[in-house]
């Protein structure tokens, strides 16, 4: 799909939404500019994506997996609210030692890992939800 006019409304539609979405809220996006698209073919251009570095995911609470263009290629977590949704991109040093100290004491060696971190923003805090 990669250079296609599919591929470009689904860049472009990563581009204007904010926040983590799901392959459904993006399919459904897409479907309403006019789209022509299926939403296996969506699912599936999202994992090349996420194989690639252009997208974030996560999963959320109920294990569901979410998607994001990301801002940066860099290796970074990602601190989510569990109320509304915002996400923050966060750099963590003592996460990357503690997988490397974990996996090397197991005898593993090139690890990668993924950390997802939820609670609730300094927002949805103050108003109590």
């Amino acid at each position: 799909m990669r250079g296609t006019r599919q591929a470009e409304a689904l860049g472009q539609v990563l581009a204007d939404l904010p926040g983590f979405r799901s392959a459904q809220d993006i399919h459904a996006e897409l479907r309403s500019r006019g789209e022509r698209i299926g939403l296996t073919t969506v699912y599936r251009q999202l994992q090349v994506l996420s194989a690639d570095g252009a997208v974030d995911t996560l999963r959320d609470e109920s294990g569901e997996t979410l998607y994001r263009r990301c801002a940066t290629s860099a290796h970074h977590h990602h601190v989510t609210c569990r109320s509304c949704g915002r996400s923050v991109e966060v750099e963590g040093r003592a996460i990357e030692h503690w997988a490397a100290r974990v996996a090397a004491e197991a005898g593993f060696t090139d690890v990668d890992h993924t950390v997802e971190i939820f609670g609730r923003c300094p927002d949805c805090a103050a108003e109590g939800h």
